[in-house]
């Protein structure tokens, strides 16, 4: 029988599970919606036992869907949304709801540090980030003093893919390349750090932070427990598993030092990797990754490909319900929808802001330059050119960095949609690759199952054996000058917004 490796990924909204063969094809895969809790403004919150049992339903989705055995699955991984923060007592009960890292209630706390001299003397060095709202240390701050009663009741602090994994061994453990994202860790040393934490007023924490591990260590067992709710077989060992930005990299072949990686989902991810790490006040982050001696140096912010699907979910209730009764996607209509306008119709823009951004304080999002004629088509243009620019915007804060590269891998949602990677490469004037790959977080992280069980000596290994490009989009040399000059409006227009932001607008 043919053994294959499962990886699973918990985004901000979405569950997914797919069945790898140790060459890297998917055989099947599930996924369930979980749904986002808004509390109140800025809290973006989920509930933990709403997304275990969205772990345990396409964890049992693809076993079915697939009919491969479990005793066929020699290894499997999990990785899942950088950020954010899920408390539980020792018995993997949540003490608080989830939290997503586009939770933005803790800003006050980042504006107060960040102004500090003190952290860019010694803490930029040790942790080679900023800081932002979404981040542990943020929303740790902010449970400090708005619910002491919870951070009490805490004895782990998890990451979201960490909690998964100790809900299915029922052992507490945080993996690297994650935990290098979230300023907990002394990412230079690798360790844990008191004096790091007390920058935070955060030492009291560190006995909630459980012990560290590498992407392809094994960190546990799936339990008899685990086992009868998900359909697994017992004792299936399960990996340390790994960022999503890095799972993301790591499964669009991202090895080499010359390639740029272009992430499009809920997040707008743009990365390199390099031997040296870059550590810089302008820069987003510079985190631990999956292969040894390099770091993964990316701008990034929650800007993406989750502005359209706001969009759809206020504005496009007849066409979602046109597109279910014909079998068909809503994404298909959008696509039509921007595909029946062309770039210089409209000076339309639009600002990815419904999430926060790190590029301009206090940005809001907003479509600027609306006329009477404009319609719905325009209006989707304008989010798809808009998230591009915002990619663009981290592209140039990288490039300040190393030289342009000749051709990018792109990853996420929007790969699904040929017409939003066209206006990609147009725009950035880039050829772009895209791998043959449906989900790219759970090939990046059922790759450390592979490794974990010796399968492959190496994640670099792993990735040229599993990885292949699909296409390769070239750029419309004949539209260059006119998405240079709406960028061009794009980068005028945000400088102007600045002030009118910071009045509260």
């Amino acid at each position: 029988m043919e053994n294959y490796v499962l990886g699973i990924d918990n985004g901000g909204t979405i569950t997914k599970a797919a069945l790898y063969t140790l060459k890297g094809k998917e055989v099947g895969s599930s996924s369930r919606k979980t749904k986002m809790i808004m509390p109140q403004p800025y809290h973006t919150e989920r509930d933990m036992d709403e997304l275990w049992q969205a772990n345990v339903a396409v964890i049992r989705g693809v076993l079915q869907s697939t009919q491969i055995k479990a005793d066929q699955i020699i290894g499997m991984s999990i990785t899942g949304h950088g950020n954010g923060l899920y408390l539980t007592n020792k018995q993997g009960e949540p003490v608080y709801n989830g939290i997503i890292s586009t939770d933005n209630r803790a800003k006050v706390y980042v504006d107060k540090w960040s102004q500090d001299p003190r952290f860019e003397r010694e803490v930029l060095p040790k942790t080679m980030q900023s800081v932002w709202a979404g981040q542990p240390v943020a929303l740790l701050a902010w449970l400090k003093e708005h619910k002491p009663e919870v951070v009490m009741e805490t004895d782990y602090l998890f990451m979201v893919k960490d909690f998964v994994r100790f809900k299915l061994t029922g052992e507490a453990f945080v993996e690297v390349t994650d935990l290098s994202g979230t300023n907990l860790l002394n990412v230079r040393d690798r360790c844990y750090d008191k004096e790091l934490l007390r920058f935070f007023n955060l030492e009291d924490i560190m006995p909630k932070l459980p012990p560290l591990k590498e992407s392809t260590d094994r960190c546990g067992y799936v339990t008899k427990e685990a086992a009868e709710a998900t359909g697994l077989r017992e004792g299936t060992p399960i990996a340390g598993g790994i960022f999503d930005i890095a799972a993301s990299a790591i499964a669009s072949g991202l090895v080499e030092e010359e390639k740029l990686c272009i992430v499009a989902g809920t997040w707008s991810i743009n990365e390199y990797i390099s031997k040296k790490p870059v550590i810089n006040k302008e820069l987003f982050m510079t985190s631990i990754y999956c292969l040894p001696d390099y770091w993964l140096t990316t701008e990034a912010s929650p800007t993406s490909a989750s502005n359209l699907e706001w969009f759809i979910d206020h504005f496009m209730d007849d066409e979602k319900r046109n597109a279910f009764e014909q079998n068909k996607s809503v994404y298909d209509i959008c696509n039509r929808l921007v595909e029946s306008t062309t770039p210089d119709e409209s000076n339309l823009l639009f600002f990815p802001f419904l999430f926060g951004t790190n590029t301009v304080p206090d940005a809001k999002a907003c479509f600027i330059g609306m006329n009477s004629w404009h319609k719905k088509e325009h209006f989707l243009r304008a989010i798809y050119e808009g998230v591009v620019f915002g990619h663009m915007y981290h592209i140039e804060r990288l490039l300040k960095f190393r030289e342009k590269p000749e051709m990018a891998r792109i990853a996420g949602g929007v790969t699904k949609s040929d017409v939003w990677v066209q206006l990609f490469a147009d725009c950035l004037q880039l050829p772009l690759e895209v791998v043959e790959v449906k989900e790219h977080g759970t090939l990046g992280t059922a790759m450390c199952a592979a490794v974990m069980e010796g399968y492959y000596e190496s994640m670099k290994a792993a990735a040229e054996a599993m990885v292949r490009v699909d296409r390769r989009i070239t750029p419309n040399r004949e539209q260059a000058h006119v998405y240079a000059r709406k960028y061009s409006l794009y980068k005028e227009t945000l400088i102007k917004m600045e002030l009118v932001w910071k009045v509260g607008v």
